[in-house]
């Protein structure tokens, strides 16, 4: 089985995934860098010269591929789970786990991480604290309707939020 991080920009999938990877022997596959491999260009380029649409239809191709995959602890772009057949392919094999954080939070992360904020295009046009507060409320019922657990990661370290799944995880895997 797999465990699948879900969530906005800055709650934690990436770091969060790379050290659940490593207390668990298991491989983090981040789509957004692997559709960057692939694609030869930043997210942020690919946008700006193909388009979003273009952009998810390349993260559906990856979802699709990596989802057959196996003891994997997978951390899908933010907006991956807006694609119905996205979360069909990770719920197949994939315990969802929403990492969410409150939106000043994760304005301050998204601040603090200035390469990642120029290396992410824009969703809306709008500033980053006025995009985020739309995009959340637009993805939450999403996030909330996938999660087979959440945790609030808004004042925790990485190394406690961990912890946290580790101890929940034996539990939701078994059933």
């Amino acid at each position: 089985m797999n465990i699948v991080l879900i969530g906005y920009r800055g709650a934690g999938k990436s770091s969060i995934g790379k050290l659940l990877a490593t207390r668990t022997g298991r491989r983090f596959v981040d789509t957004d860098e692997l559709i960057e491999k692939r694609l030869g260009s930043s997210i942020r380029e690919i946008v700006e010269k193909w388009g979003w649409s273009h952009f998810r239809n390349g993260e559906k191709k990856i979802i699709e591929e990596i989802s057959g995959g196996n003891n994997l602890v997978i951390a899908p772009g933010g907006g991956a789970v807006l694609e119905p057949q996205n979360i069909k392919f990770l719920k197949q094999n994939g315990l969802f786990i929403w990492l969410k954080a409150d939106k000043e939070i994760l304005y301050k992360r998204m601040m603090a991480e200035q390469e990642t904020l120029a290396n992410r295009p824009t969703l809306t046009g709008k500033g980053t604290l006025e995009e985020l507060e739309e995009v959340m409320m637009s993805r939450e019922p999403v996030y909330e309707g996938v999660a087979d657990i959440q945790i609030d990661t808004s004042h925790l370290n990485k190394e406690a939020v961990a912890d946290k799944i580790l101890v929940i995880l034996p539990e939701k895997m078994e059933a």
